[in-house]
């Protein structure tokens, strides 16, 4: 049993395949809930691979630093799908635990080694790896076999999603802990454009999964029949390379219609935020969907790809207009109808607020306690409310909207 007095801080180390200077939803998720956890008076860093899977010749600094959270990066060798980071052992340090993010090397490593290091283990979901169909059947046989041991070293595994719920529940029983993913909502409060107009906006990962080639296909048809369309895309480089979607943009002729972004800060998605009324997605798997919550809390209308993830969020939470970007013809006219339905002046629902970073944190705080099975300083685990939590009562009332 651990206990930790009045004048020692818990120390938590996050272990994330990727993380700064890289971009993308995982990374976010893991920077905001160190950061909040610092503010709580946890002592959290991050370990690392030493190098981006988009620009695997650079090797990055061994010790770094993201704002407070401490970034350690160890080399690693193999593919980007299951890269193998031997040096992670020495790397745990003093770690009171060691919170794993998604089912990867580090997830199975850091189970086979449980006698080794000693370190009690939690792990986030994070979607698993079913973002997409492919290699479906050897996914489901690694799930049930390897994922499902290591699962057993774990003592708890959280599930950001009910869908992961679902999934993971099979092979951990009671471990699993459903704990939707925070969303700094903040970071884009209430910066869509005041008043309506046609220019959309698409966020995320320049992922096979997101499908970039079924939004333009769509997004093509609403050009055909009205010029003044206009598409935002803004995300980082995966599968799809800058060059490969710029091919694609031409060869559907909206090189004048659509802007790329590629690594914006939080600044820069500000700024092309506040010149959209719509934000649009055609994904056909999210692990949570964090870039809808963020763009509805910039009061942007919602119009996305019915998958797992996003539907479960319409059915809790009005204002997600979900279509089929599979059929290009029937997305343009789900946008169109979602543009005719925009209020004049922009609104921002009231449940984002439920997805503030301070309340989720807190959650895994109780996580960490019973995985630790605690006598603690509960002090650590109360989390401040923090700019996020209030920033609806600093939005004017003309872009406040009852929700569900």
């Amino acid at each position: 049993m651990t206990t930790l007095t009045a004048d020692r801080q818990l120390r938590v180390l996050h272990v994330v395949r990727q993380f700064h200077p890289n971009c993308g939803g995982l990374e976010d998720f893991v920077a905001n809930l160190a950061r909040t956890q610092i503010e709580a008076g946890i002592d959290a860093r991050v370990l690392t691979l030493d190098r981006q899977f988009t620009r695997p010749d650079v090797t990055l600094p061994e010790r770094d630093a993201l704002g407070p959270i401490p970034i350690r990066r160890i080399p690693f060798r193999g593919s980007k799908r299951y890269p193998l980071a031997p040096g992670f052992l020495a790397a745990l340090g003093d770690a009171d635990l060691v919170h794993v993010h998604a089912i990867d090397f580090f997830f199975d490593a850091l189970a086979a080694t449980r006698l080794m290091h000693g370190k009690p283990l939690v792990a986030t979901t994070h979607g698993g790896f079913f973002h997409t169909g492919a290699h479906s059947t050897l996914k489901k046989l690694w799930f049930s076999g390897p994922t499902r041991l290591s699962a057993l070293a774990y003592r708890a595994i959280v599930a950001c999603s009910e869908q992961d719920e679902a999934t993971f529940a099979t092979i951990a029983g009671e471990k699993v802990v459903l704990i939707e993913n925070g969303v700094d909502i903040g970071k884009l409060a209430g910066r869509a454009r005041p008043t309506k107009s046609k220019r959309l906006v698409s966020i995320g990962r320049l992922a096979a999964n997101k499908r970039p080639d079924h939004l333009l296909a769509a997004f093509a048809r609403l050009v055909a029949a009205d010029r003044e369309w206009h598409l935002a895309i803004v995300g980082a480089e995966s599968d799809w390379s800058a060059e490969q979607l710029r091919a694609e943009i031409e060869r559907h002729g909206l090189g004048t219609h659509v802007d790329l972004h590629i690594g914006l800060d939080d600044a820069g998605l500000a700024r092309v935020v506040a010149g959209s009324s719509l934000f649009v997605s055609a994904s056909e798997y999210e692990g949570f969907g964090i870039a809808l919550i963020e763009a509805a809390s910039a009061g942007l209308g919602i119009v996305v790809n019915g998958n797992t993830a996003f539907r479960e969020l319409a059915a809790r939470h009005e204002g997600i207009r979900l279509t089929d970007f599979a059929n290009p013809d029937a997305a343009a006219a789900a946008i169109r109808a979602a543009y005719d339905a925009l209020p004049e002046m922009r609104c921002v629902p009231d449940w984002v607020g439920a997805y503030a970073w301070p309340a989720v944190a807190a959650r895994y705080g109780e996580v960490y306690r019973r995985a630790l099975g605690l006598e603690a300083n509960r002090a650590q685990f109360q989390q401040p409310v923090s700019a996020s939590v209030k920033y609806r009562s600093e939005l004017p009332e003309a872009v406040k909207m009852q929700g569900k």
